[in-house]
């Protein structure tokens, strides 16, 4: 089955060449563009799509607010940010309020196809400058962690879907439990290890090889 995407971005000629570019691929299938974040909300709701190539810098609602919104209400909704800005000011909002992924525009459409994939088999999928940022960042605002020993079995066994970028629906079926005992989990893990969201789970659990 096709993987439906949606593309949000400001520049008209931005969106005709991803458009243009993707409709080329197999497996892919465009089935909508917006103009800015408030557009991509509506049309997200409207489509129903598997993925959104969202922009940050757009009008009326940024990327970040819109991806935020979206994400609280379609957990599964993936979304890609393609963007011209790689500083901690973007990087940083836009993993915690819940991207897939992040990518600049300088990037290459082989690679960016792939990006769409990998995400699409629950990967996360950084640019590199991207990943050092939020890594310094998790270094940075937390020095110091509780050990790792604090968590038990299960929630170990919950940090490695995270850590998998699946959704809370995912590791439900995954690990045959209710998808309100993993958010008791989650919500466990975060306070344990002193973390603001699972994005920071997934980069401290990652950092800290636990799963190598």
């Amino acid at each position: 089955m096709a993987i439906r995407i949606l593309i949000a971005d400001d520049h008209h000629v931005v969106r005709r060449g991803l458009v243009f570019f993707l409709k080329t691929q197999k497996g892919l299938d465009i089935v909508g563009e917006a103009k800015d974040g408030k557009e991509a909300i509506e049309k997200a709701a409207e489509l129903l799509p598997d993925l959104i190539l969202m922009d940050l810098d757009m009008p009326v609602m940024n990327g970040i607010e819109a991806t935020k919104a979206i994400k609280e209400k379609y957990e599964d909704m993936k979304i890609l940010i393609l963007t011209s800005f790689s500083d901690q000011d973007h990087v940083i909002p836009a993993m915690e309020a819940g991207a897939s992924g992040y990518q600049l525009k300088d990037i290459e459409p082989d690679k960016l196809v792939h990006s769409i994939e990998a995400i699409m088999r629950g990967e996360k999928q950084l640019h590199p400058k991207a990943t050092t940022l939020l890594v310094e960042n998790l270094t940075k605002s937390k020095t110091e962690r509780m050990p790792m020993d604090e968590l038990t079995k299960r929630e170990l066994e919950v940090l490695k879907e995270i850590v998998n970028g699946k959704s809370n629906k995912e590791i439900a079926a995954s690990l045959y439990i209710t998808e309100k005992t993993v958010k008791t989990h989650i919500t466990n893990i975060l306070s344990k290890l002193d973390l603001a969201d699972r994005t920071q789970a997934a980069l401290f659990a990652v950092r800290s090889g636990m799963f190598e």
